[in-house]
């Protein structure tokens, strides 16, 4: 580091969520450099669980924007806009980089209303996107409109993968060159007695002996992650004959009607829906393999969590997913809704300890060299000097 930076950061919510923790340990990595950092986070939604418990233990500032909130409000998106811009002229950072669509909406509008406080860079980070798959037509076109013109004073747009790029270039957003590749940087321990110990109380808290094969899921259960496939995928398994069950970690509002659909494939007894877990790791550990089923995704948070744990994922090969899951590697990609495929790969890791134990291993060790927080911080600190 040549010299200390001002960096604000600013996301819609501290949701439990990928982009959360990546913010949060960003800009802790970042204080412990010697950077003077903080966040700037808005409202939960109805029904979400928070992640400020870990900026308290990570030491970092967060300031709390009420008015900053995920749903459209022309009047509560013009109080955070003032809100910000108003932060941004106290605080004159050197960097403002904005994470997740409504923060980068609101974030970069109150820079560049901020006259001479305006940071000196502008940087936005693209988690995903909702330009695609969650609104109507009408919606879309307008969100598109409003991303392309927000790109054009923005020094450099981030996305967590090639895929979410390719989109975003797709999508006329901005052309290729103006993106920058940073992909998530975590701390990943490696496993220790630790997590044997997790491993052990938890399948004894649920009832399992040693040789059930246990399926884990963790996020929330929200359309996107079609976790009404969770379930088809589970009864997929079992009626291959394999004792196994699905631990499901998180909370939705699709939440009821997943459960309803248990009860209805006669998979209850063999799922447990345990909620909002602040241990994942532990929940990882438990488990012997991971399943997703997501219609779409940045980067997988929960993927490299997974692999990271040692345990092998299976997934549909939507959006970021293959920048994480090597197929046959580190374990199986299928097509979006592929129940039955999704099933039987889950049945063969049920039935071939060795290769849960080759794939697991090889995954650990791929997504610790990719994906390290030192690696992140690194890259992004290049694109704030550059």
């Amino acid at each position: 580091m040549t010299h200390r930076l001002r960096i604000m950061h600013a996301i819609a919510r501290l949701n439990v969520g990928g982009a959360a923790l990546h913010v949060l340990q960003l800009a802790a990595e970042q204080h412990r450099r010697g950077h003077d950092v903080v966040v700037v986070a808005g409202s939960l939604a109805p029904g979400e669980e928070s992640m400020e418990y870990l900026g308290e233990e990570l030491g970092v500032e967060v300031v709390k924007l009420p008015a900053l909130q995920r749903e459209l409000s022309l009047p509560a998106d013009a109080r955070a806009i003032r809100t910000l811009r108003s932060l941004i002229r106290s605080q004159r950072p050197d960097v403002l980089h904005t994470h997740t669509a409504k923060a980068g909406a609101t974030g970069r509008v109150a820079a560049l209303l901020a006259g001479r406080a305006r940071p000196r860079t502008l940087v936005h980070t693209y988690h995903g996107h909702v330009l695609s798959g969650y609104f109507s037509p009408r919606r879309e076109r307008i969100f598109r409109a409003i991303e392309r013109a927000l790109a054009r004073p923005t020094r450099t747009l981030v996305a967590v993968s090639e895929e979410v790029r390719d989109d975003l270039v797709r999508f006329g957003v901005a052309p290729h060159e103006r993106f920058a590749v940073v992909p998530y940087g975590l701390e990943l321990p490696e496993w220790s007695a630790a997590d044997d110990r997790a491993r052990a109380r938890i399948r004894t808290d649920l009832g399992l002996s040693d040789s059930t094969f246990a399926i884990g899921w963790a996020g929330r259960l929200t359309a996107i992650k079609r976790p009404l496939d969770l379930i088809h995928t589970h009864r997929a398994v079992l009626d291959s004959g394999i004792d196994a069950v699905l631990v499901l970690v998180g909370d939705g509002e699709l939440r009821e009607q997943t459960e309803a659909l248990a009860r209805d494939l006669d998979v209850a007894d063999r799922t447990f829906f345990v909620g909002f877990q602040r241990a994942i790791r532990d929940w990882y550990a438990a488990t012997d393999a991971g399943l997703l089923t997501s219609a779409n995704e940045g980067t997988p948070i929960v993927a490299i969590e997974t692999l990271a744990a040692e345990r092998p994922v299976v997934a549909t090969a939507a959006g970021g997913v293959p920048s994480v899951v090597t197929e046959g590697e580190t374990g199986f990609l299928l097509p979006v809704g592929d129940t039955a495929g999704l099933g039987a790969r889950l049945a063969q890791l049920a039935r071939d300890a060795k290769l849960r134990e080759k794939l697991g291993t090889a995954g650990a060790a791929d997504v610790r060299a990719r994906f390290s927080l030192e690696r992140m911080t690194d890259q992004l600190d290049a694109v704030y000097r550059r």
